[in-house]
């Protein structure tokens, strides 16, 4: 397209709203899928899903059209990116809700799908099994969108991102680090999309192949949309289920260990599936992380076997529900086999634990991470033996890997941050209505991107019994748990002036940028 000069029209500059735009067309992609599937299952919902389509498919292709990567991509801009790209393809992704009716408030649609592409899992739409097949769909691929995340997707379809994009998969993607696993940057968010998506293929082939994903009481003839759609969120490690029982639906040892390994899979480093894909089976061993991750859901399955067992005389059932519940919560995928919120006390505790750890970095799960607490447990046990020896020094280590001092003190003030968050988020909660452990377990889950919670928003319940401004700031603890806290914090940074956010030099000389100022 030419102006009447024969010149091309200028775009304008914005990482934010280019990568927008790139987010709804691929949320414009999945809503039409869901469309075709409405159809083919001669469903109601294909004009409500068709709007969304097109409303989400032109304001797409318009961001996208007038806008363009700026060659210098600063660090402030990269984490406002990737925070408003969450935040308006969550508020796009409501539109099936919302138009379909099935959702009519617009803060319930949002919220939604907030959980939805946040991985959270916490859900208000009742009943599920009434509801139709393409909005179903469309629930369950909200979160497997969110599993890898749109940034890296977009990043490895589009190459010209190379400038700035492992920043954008680092500020999107949980963890410390984000390892290059090809030359270019587009050739690492393929390998980590192709990996996931191999998985996902994976767990469903899985779930097909025990025979059992028709549910209990009917619906044969939903074996295959079943089987795709859980294991979308298994691998996404968010947790929706086409059913208001959960997994319970299918009442099968033989799913519940498939999804256990699919979780599980789901709850380590992909760059680690990668490299075993390529032949180095031994890398999940030689990893400190994985070790200690896998022994966290041991102990925890033990524990809470030996809690249930007060409780129920079977060992079977107490084993089963337990290494289930531990998987679904240590994994923060949310899954329901057992009300957890009816176990006694210390079980709960247990699991109010796992929300709050999760998975490894560079999974798809949510929560601290495991890698971050051991960091924590090493430093106070630094400063315990600083006690002692005061001249002594003493180097943190992870396995048997050093940890620099510039780590520690990022992940000490995510840490505190994070832990400031919880702290402020039950206390809004209390002061909406919500009795303490529902407000705990409600912020533990939300902001550790975990499902179901505590209290009145356990696993046989929903989030429609908290208040409407309750679920705002579950919305909120969400987002802020998905992106780890920094890219909410500068998401207004692309709208303050040039200077406000200029580079400082630390007192050798070197250039600091906005993003080590923030993260210290």
């Amino acid at each position: 397209m030419t102006t009447l000069t024969g010149a091309a029209p200028r775009r304008l500059e914005s990482t934010a709203l280019h990568m927008v735009g790139i987010g709804l067309l691929f949320a414009a992609a999945g809503m039409a899928v869901s469309a075709v599937i409405e159809a083919a299952d001669g469903g109601g919902e294909i004009p409500a899903l068709a709007a969304a389509t097109a409303v989400t498919g032109v304001a797409g292709t318009a961001l996208w059209r007038a806008t363009r990567v700026p060659a210098q991509v600063s660090a402030a801009a990269t984490f406002a990116a990737v925070a408003w790209t969450w935040i308006l393809v969550s508020a796009f992704g409501a539109l099936p809700y919302l138009f379909s009716g099935l959702l009519p408030n617009p803060d319930d649609a949002l919220f939604e799908a907030v959980s939805g592409f946040t991985g959270t899992g916490s859900t208000i739409v009742f009943p599920l099994e009434e509801q139709s097949l393409g909005m179903l769909f469309w629930r369950q691929l909200t979160q497997w969108y969110g599993g890898m995340g749109m940034i890296v997707l977009a990043v490895a379809v589009l190459p010209f991102l190379g400038v700035g994009g492992l920043e954008l998969i680092r500020a999107e993607a949980p963890g410390e680090t984000a390892d290059r696993l090809a030359p270019r940057v587009s050739g690492t968010a393929k390998r980590l999309w192709l990996v996931y998506a191999g998985l996902t293929v994976a767990v469903a082939a899985g779930l097909l192949l025990t025979g059992d994903m028709a549910p209990k009481g009917g619906g044969a003839g939903r074996h295959l949309f079943d089987a795709v759609g859980h294991a979308f969120t298994t691998l996404a490690t968010g947790g929706f289920s086409p059913y208001d029982t959960s997994i319970n639906a299918f009442a099968s040892v033989k799913v519940e260990a498939v999804l256990i390994v699919g979780m599980v899979l789901g709850g380590m480093n992909f760059t680690l599936h990668w490299r075993a894909a390529r032949g180095d089976a031994g890398v999940y061993w030689r990893s400190s992380e994985v070790r200690a991750f896998l022994a966290m859901l041991v102990v925890a399955t033990a524990a809470l076997t030996v809690v249930n067992l007060v409780d129920d005389d079977s060992i079977g059932r107490a084993v089963r529900d337990s290494a289930f519940v531990a998987t679904s919560m240590g994994t923060t995928t949310g899954f329901g086999t057992a009300d957890f919120s009816t176990w006694l006390p210390s079980g709960q505790l247990i699991v109010l634990y796992l929300m709050l750890v999760g998975g490894m970095v560079g999974s798809t799960s949510g929560g601290m991470k495991v890698f971050r607490v051991r960091i924590m447990v090493a430093h106070a046990w630094r400063e315990l033996r600083r006690a002692r020896h005061a001249r002594g020094v003493m180097v943190i280590k992870v396995g048997r890997t050093a940890i620099p001092e510039g780590i520690v003190g990022r992940v000490a003030g995510f840490v505190l941050l994070y832990l400031l968050l919880v702290a402020g988020g039950v206390l809004a909660l209390g002061a909406l209505g919500a009795d303490v452990p529902t407000a705990i377990g409600s912020v533990a889950t939300t902001i550790g991107c975990g499902g179901p919670g505590l209290g009145e928003t356990g696993p046989a319940s929903n989030f429609l019994t908290l208040a409407r401004p309750a679920r705002g700031v579950l919305m909120v603890l969400m987002l802020f748990g998905r992106l780890e806290i920094f890219p909410l914090l500068l998401m207004f940074a692309v709208f303050r002036r040039p200077g406000a956010l200029r580079r400082r030099r630390d007192r050798s000389g070197n250039r600091r940028s906005p993003q080590a100022a923030w993260s210290g």
